[in-house]
């Protein structure tokens, strides 16, 4: 499946201040994740963001809570966010079909919330270099058993250079300097 601006819906879950200081390259995957909040702005592609038990994990890190609004960052006490009550409703009205994940941990709610994606007829993708975990085997694990439950692994370049299709386009120039 080729992804398409259209059709995508870009996931967060779970960049919570208290939890990722513990997370193995968080640098990195923030740096990602920025990336795919710039190409989703240009190319008008939904974002939600969840937090997990805001109350005991903290809010969503600064850098990536000062790009999003108040309305596009969802609390969750479930592990997968498809068992949260209101979300897949709020989900299917978005009419996007196409969900991006990233966030963390790549082994609990990231997986958990692919598989309910998945479950409820959605195509979601997971960005492997904007998901991961305290520890790199519970990621690596789970990017395995993500593939052999046949749902894709791409990265945030992929997933940038899909959305834009074309190098002609206003986005691409914009999203340029952030690629390089």
């Amino acid at each position: 499946m080729k992804l398409q601006s259209a059709q995508s819906l870009l996931l967060l879950i779970d960049l919570q201040a208290r939890l990722a200081p513990a997370i193995d390259g968080i640098e990195g995957v923030l740096e990602r994740v920025k990336l795919l909040i710039a190409a989703a702005r240009a190319l008008q592609v939904p974002i939600l963001a969840s937090e997990q038990n805001p109350e005991g994990l903290g809010h969503t890190v600064p850098e990536i809570a000062d790009l999003l609004s108040p309305e596009e960052i969802v609390a969750k006490i479930h592990f997968g966010l498809m068992a949260e009550p209101g979300f897949a409703d709020r989900l299917t009205a978005t009419g996007r079909t196409q969900i991006v994940v990233a966030g963390t941990e790549t082994h609990v709610c990231v997986l958990q919330s692919l598989m309910g994606l998945r479950e409820a007829g959605l195509r979601p993708v997971a960005v492997a270099d904007a998901v991961s975990s305290r520890r790199p085997l519970d990621r690596q694990t789970a990017l395995a058993r993500l593939a052999a439950l046949e749902i894709p692994a791409v990265t945030s370049e992929m997933v940038v250079f899909e959305w834009l299709e074309r190098s002609d386009v206003p986005a691409f120039k914009q999203l340029l300097p952030l690629i390089r």
